[in-house]
């Protein structure tokens, strides 16, 4: 209790305890309180959620028409800028044609610096992806089949089945919605998964309102008659 007078008494709240009328006392215990409990509550706060990130590849891997910037350290005749051709290579300065496409920055720099060690002492490459062109069709989903206009949309982040299918248009009248497939790229396999959009559309079910990612193609098929 001295202690929190004199903690009191230094920041010019109080004044000595044997001098305080008990009306006082009283105001300045409420205080204490009122600061311990202020305190207790702000500590239980939980610290502010994160935002979770965007999905996206793991790994880019250069394609067709992207403009990459290759730069030779303590070289700069030999530094280019230049894009992808429809081969899937570049050309550069005594190097000739290195293979870009399909290939990540990195191994591009790796194929660069064995041409030029002919050439160059312990060459000292860097590959950097200055326009990505290519990239813009990865990151595409696409709704196909029985839908009022077939589209190939940006993906964006959060995006599922529904708005997908409303920047389509939306389904014609043939249309056999709850047999609506979404196919997937898993490695070197494509998965389908079941989609009952009928039901999305019209009773409000979200249960297979899936968020897409780039490269998902949605198929709605037609009834057969």
């Amino acid at each position: 209790m001295k202690r929190m007078f004199r903690f009191l008494r230094e920041f010019g709240l109080c004044r000595s305890a044997g001098t305080m009328p008990l009306g006082e006392v009283f105001r300045v215990v409420s205080l204490v309180c009122s600061l311990a409990f202020a305190t207790c509550v702000w500590s239980a706060e939980p610290a502010p959620s994160r935002p979770a990130p965007g999905m996206g590849v793991d790994v880019y891997r250069i394609g067709v028409d992207d403009v990459v910037q290759v730069s030779v350290w303590h070289n700069p005749d030999l530094s280019v800028t230049v894009p992808v051709r429809p081969d899937g290579r570049i050309s550069i300065p005594l190097g000739g044609d290195v293979i870009a496409g399909g290939r990540t920055p990195e191994e591009v720099a790796a194929a660069i610096k064995e041409k030029l060690a002919a050439y160059v002492r312990e060459p000292q490459v860097a590959v950097i992806l200055t326009q990505l062109h290519s990239h813009e069709y990865l990151s595409r989903v696409r709704v196909t089949g029985a839908v009022r206009q077939p589209v190939s949309v940006p993906y964006r982040q959060g995006m599922t089945v529904l708005d997908a299918v409303l920047a389509a248009n939306g389904t014609t009248e043939f249309a056999a919605a709850d047999r609506t497939e979404l196919y997937r790229k898993d490695g070197e396999a494509t998965k389908a998964m079941d989609v009952r959009l009928d039901k999305i559309l019209k009773k409000g079910d979200l249960s297979t309102n899936y968020p897409v990612q780039p490269g998902d193609i949605i198929t709605v098929p037609e009834r057969s008659f």
